[in-house]
């Protein structure tokens, strides 16, 4: 399904009550606080009946498991929600996953290829944008990326001489 983020990956059980462990992919693990369902295998739905914080993890008790044993077939899927319980963004503000595959063209509308990842380097972000085998690194900076439009799916950039 085309609208199931993921938000998370399932680990080990926790005790043995069918708790477990997920590790958060997401910007926004305080999300899981609000959430009362999540989808695995893209399309079969679980009810959370309790969350708590561990460390780096977040466990979860489920309606749907009540031992170790059978909470631990989930081990390595992932967790996932539906694009409508996707916390909204300020304006001008994305998703990564909103961004990968956008098709980046530069100001003359030469098309430079899609972006297929995003470095996260601390200062700012980077897309590798992938045209033909070759890659171009892009800074997501203002001065950079003048514009992008999810909806229609493109980034308009502007090059600087050392990129090129």
């Amino acid at each position: 399904m085309d609208n199931l983020i993921t938000i998370g990956k399932f680990g080990a059980p926790h005790g043995v009550r069918g708790e477990i462990r997920i590790i958060p992919l997401t910007d926004f693990p305080n999300r899981f606080k609000s959430l009362k369902n999540v989808i695995i295998d893209d399309s079969k739905k679980l009810t959370i009946n309790s969350i708590k914080y561990h460390n780096q993890f977040i466990v979860i008790k489920f309606d749907e498991f009540d031992s170790k044993e059978s909470v631990n077939t989930l081990n390595g899927k992932l967790l996932k929600v539906e694009r409508k319980d996707v916390p909204p963004l300020s304006p001008g503000e994305f998703y990564s996953f909103d961004i990968i595959g956008l098709l980046v063209r530069d100001e003359d509308e030469t098309i430079l290829g899609h972006v297929v990842e995003i470095l996260k380097t601390g200062s700012n972000d980077v897309y590798i944008v992938k045209k033909d085998n070759q890659e171009l690194l892009i800074p997501a900076l203002k001065s950079v990326v003048k514009s992008i439009d999810v909806k229609n799916g493109y980034m308009i950039v502007k090059l600087q001489e050392e990129m090129v």
